[in-house]
């Protein structure tokens, strides 16, 4: 049997330093000492301690709604759920419902949490919420975006061919579809 995470012992933290940073990313520097005395230097991209937030959006039993947008890292456009950071001092299901109306022009009047992800965990500490919106009604609020983001409306009988989409390719956008079936799937009366 595997041992449960709150009986395994961290390792203790020597000494920690930011070595590099710019506008949007910190680089840190970690000695550790793990619990058979072994150190280890290690190095992680610090997050904002803010977290983020991933919405899948269903306007009823039969569809939910992406986006498609820049993403700068792989200089193409994508295909995902909306998402964005949390405000310092806001909650998460507040926050999703913010960038629901922000990106995809709709208020939810039921947000349930679905899974708290990371990406990256090695490297980067940083969490991302899925959330699941039902009861969307329409209120647009100005986001941050540089350009209008495409909106797409998908059919969940679909759900196969979104997995063979080349520009439906982020791993968080993929487990938000699957965490999001599986909820569907096991509370049928979500849109009674």
């Amino acid at each position: 049997m595997a041992e449960r995470q709150e009986d395994k012992q961290k390792p203790q933290i020597l000494s920690q330093e930011i070595v590099a940073q710019s506008r949007l990313f910190k680089i840190e520097q970690i000695q550790l000492q793990f619990s058979n005395g072994e150190q280890r230097l290690f190095e992680r991209m610090r997050g904002s301690g803010r977290g983020a937030v991933m919405v899948v959006a269903c306007p009823d039993a039969e569809h939910f709604y992406l986006i498609r947008e820049y993403s700068a890292g792989t200089h193409d456009y994508q295909l995902g759920f909306p998402k964005g950071l949390i405000d310092p001092g806001e909650e998460v299901l507040v926050a999703a419902n913010r960038e629901l109306k922000e990106e995809v022009g709709f208020g939810a009047n039921t947000l349930v949490p679905l899974k708290s992800v990371t990406l990256a965990p090695g490297y980067f500490n940083a969490t991302m919420q899925i959330v699941l919106a039902t009861g969307l009604y329409p209120e647009q609020l100005p986001g941050d975006e540089p350009e209008p983001l495409e909106l797409v409306k998908w059919r969940w009988q679909d759900f196969d061919e979104l997995l063979q989409q080349a520009d439906f390719t982020e791993a968080r956008s993929i487990a938000a579809l699957f965490l999001a079936r599986k909820y569907l799937d096991t509370h049928q009366d979500v849109f009674k």
